[in-house]
Order: structure tokens, then C-alpha cells, then sequence
């Protein structure tokens, strides 16, 4: 642990001198901005039928104070990222973020965040070959990151997402085999293990598959750019279960802390690789509506099982925004001065990789300026 702060705090001094050769771009379904700056929210965590156990989670996560909360609940997040980083989202003190599109679901947001615009005609979840192009396949063909580009996620949708046939991109999701060459016993265990242990949602795989089958290629393929997305948390909020919402928040929280400790222990990713995270969508700010995000375009439409909200759920195209590593200001949570939008976020990590977005896509949605060092 002595050895990691100090890693840390000897690279968060070199942001200043150095370039971003590389970013991982991870995505996190649904977590709403109010528990990542404010943490467990009680008027959910104490309604019995949304927890079985009150008590436990007001233990291991409540206090009085916002700032002690939602370090209980992502201590790394609020230890290292925030004073390290930039944080984007915390609409109570003046920090906004909004998803661009109209409908405030998954596939038209993942559309958004890695091709930089909004697509109308993306109006469901379906599994269909997306016809745009992700910043990801476009970066692979240029030759020096061809080979050196993946995407790992727990939906089964993301092989369609990055239109993986087309792109040539390396795509594992949901149920997808993981085989590499030289393959190592503990990938073979979780294949095995993956293959033999039931999901609690059809299309969707536990996350701590999608995660260690991301680590191992970072650590054996080391690609230049990597998108992580993780998707439990949006899941178990929409079966209704704050409790099991919260602690996959935290897992997921131990998950970043791995992350970006691998990231360290590699002399490739060591001060030069930055570590973005980003939300999909929100989620609506009540007991009624928390499990649910839909504009109300939306429950008119592909989500009129929600019809009941007229309005479609409030709240649910607010997002927020993280990261941390070179060209990324120390300057924990970012004041804006207009809602910055989730069709940034591909402009925002080309910028970092020191390619020109304009010539992915002129019409994009702009870098993020405001957290970047000149």
C-alpha cells in the first residue's frame, strides 16, 4: 500500500511535463451523480422494500456529512481521482453534465460517448450493427494503432455498438470466451468459471468477468486506447435493489483502484496514460422513479412500459464525468460555466492521444477544454 501512494503522489507531479500516450476510457451504466458526490442517499437505503437490511448499509456507509458519505462509498474515487484529477457532475456545487441525445438509455448514449454525436435514428436498445463509426475504429486504421485498440463490456449489446464485423475491433462482451495468446491458467479458470456460473440478467455478464478479462489484456497486449464498461450497477437498480446498486458502487470503485495501480506497475502506462470515466445516463432523483431513465420521448415510444411517467423520468440525462493522468488538471470538481455534454467525450480523449478530432469527425462535439493542461 506504501509503495502505491508514493507511485501515486510521484505521478500525479509528473502530469505537468508529460503527454498522454495512451487513455482507458471506462463507462459505468446508470450510477447516478447523486451517490458518486454525495453517497448513499437515506431515503432510499431506508425503505424496506428497496434493502433487506437498513441497518448494515447505514454501517458500512452513512454519516451525517456528504463529503464523509461518498468517501465510504468510493473511497478511491474521493482519495485519489478528485485530488488528483478532474471531477465533472456534482450539479449542487455548480458542476453540469448532460447527455446530448433524446432518449436517456444505453445505446444511444454508448453511441454518443465514443462517436461524439447524437443519432436520432438510434432510438432503442436492439442489438443492431451500429452504421457509425467509434472513435476506436477509427483510430484503427492508422497503422500505429492497429493491433493496440479493445473494448471489454458486460452488456451483450457492445459487439453491435462498436459494429465489431466492420471495425475489426477486438470486442469481448457478455458471454465471450477469453483467449489470448500465451493464455495463463487463471484465464482459463475464468472461462471456465464464466461458462459455469449462471448471471442474474439474460444479456448481461457480472462484472468482475468483464473486468479481470480487461486487466489481463492491458497487461499482456497493452493497447493504446481501451474502453472498460461495466454495467451491474445500472441492473440491479432497475430490479429495485438499492443495496445491491450501493455495493456494486463500491466494487466497482475497487475496481478503478486496480485499475489505475496496474496502470503504475506498467513502465508503457507509468505517467503517460490517462484513466476517463464517464456515465451513460442518469437516473430519476425519487423512491418512484430512481430505477428508471427514459426521456419522455422515450415512454412514448421503446420504453412505454413507462408510460405512467408522462414526463419521462427527471434527472435521467444527467451524468457526470472523471479523470486523472497527464493533461488532466488537479482540480477536483469543475465549476461550469454551461452544461457540457456527453458528445465531448470522444473530441476530449482524441485530443489526448494527440490526434486532430476534426479529422474523425468536424461536426463532433468539442474537446473538453476546461479540464485539459494546455
Amino acid at each position: 500500500m506504501y509503495r502505491f501512494i508514493v507511485s501515486t503522489l510521484l505521478f500525479a507531479t509528473s502530469f505537468l511535463t508529460h503527454s498522454a500516450s495512451n487513455v482507458i476510457l471506462v463507462t459505468l451504466d446508470g450510477i447516478r451523480w447523486q451517490e458518486t458526490f454525495n453517497g448513499i442517499d437515506k431515503a432510499l437505503y431506508q425503505d424496506p422494500t428497496l434493502v433487506k437490511n437498513s441497518a448494515q448499509l447505514e454501517e458500512r456507509y452513512w454519516h451525517e456529512r456528504p463529503e464523509m458519505r461518498r468517501q465510504k462509498l468510493m473511497p478511491f474515487f474521493w482519495n485519489t481521482i478528485a485530488k488528483h484529477g478532474t471531477l465533472i457532475g456534482d450539479r449542487t456545487n455548480g458542476s453540469f453534465m448532460s447527455v446530448a441525445n433524446e432518449w436517456y438509455f444505453s445505446y444511444p448514449g454508448y453511441n454518443e460517448i465514443l462517436t461524439g454525436k447524437v443519432d436520432p435514428s438510434i432510438n432503442s436498445n436492439a442489438f443492431i450493427a451500429n452504421h457509425n463509426v467509434t472513435f476506436l475504429e477509427w483510430l484503427n486504421k492508422k497503422p500505429k494503432y492497429q493491433s493496440k485498440l479493445a473494448a471489454f463490456g458486460s452488456w451483450a449489446a457492445f459487439d453491435a455498438i462498436f459494429n465489431e464485423t466492420r471495425s475489426g475491433l477486438y470486442v469481448n462482451d457478455h458471454n465471450d470466451a477469453y483467449q489470448i495468446q500465451p493464455q495463463s491458467p487463471e484465464m482459463d479458470l475464468l472461462n471456465a468459471l464464466q461458462a459455469q456460473t449462471p448471471s442474474p440478467w439474460q444479456e448481461v455478464r457480472q462484472d468482475s468477468f468483464t473486468y479481470r478479462f480487461a486487466k489481463d489484456y492491458l497487461i499482456h497486449i497493452q493497447p493504446r486506447a481501451m474502453v472498460i464498461a461495466l454495467g451491474e450497477t445500472d441492473d440491479f437498480a432497475h430490479d429495485g435493489h438499492y443495496d445491491r446498486y450501493i455495493a456494486a458502487i463500491h466494487r466497482t470503485d475497487q475496481y478503478l483502484a486496480d485499475l489505475w495501480q496496474t496502470l503504475q506497475s506498467i513502465p508503457k502506462y507509468r505517467n503517460n496514460t490517462v484513466m476517463l470515466i464517464v456515465t451513460d445516463h442518469g437516473r430519476g432523483y425519487h423512491k418512484q422513479d430512481w430505477q428508471h431513465h427514459a426521456s419522455k420521448q422515450a415512454v412514448q415510444g421503446y420504453m412505454k412500459k413507462l408510460a405512467n411517467f408522462e414526463n419521462g423520468i427527471i434527472g435521467a440525462n444527467e451524468i457526470w464525468l472523471a479523470a486523472i493522468g497527464p493533461r488532466i488538471a488537479a482540480q477536483g470538481v469543475l465549476k461550469t460555466s454551461t452544461e457540457l455534454k456527453q458528445d465531448q467525450v470522444a473530441a476530449t480523449i482524441l485530443t489526448l492521444l494527440g490526434e486532430n478530432y476534426l479529422e474523425f469527425d468536424p461536426t463532433i462535439g468539442k474537446p473538453i477544454k476546461e479540464m485539459l493542461i494546455p
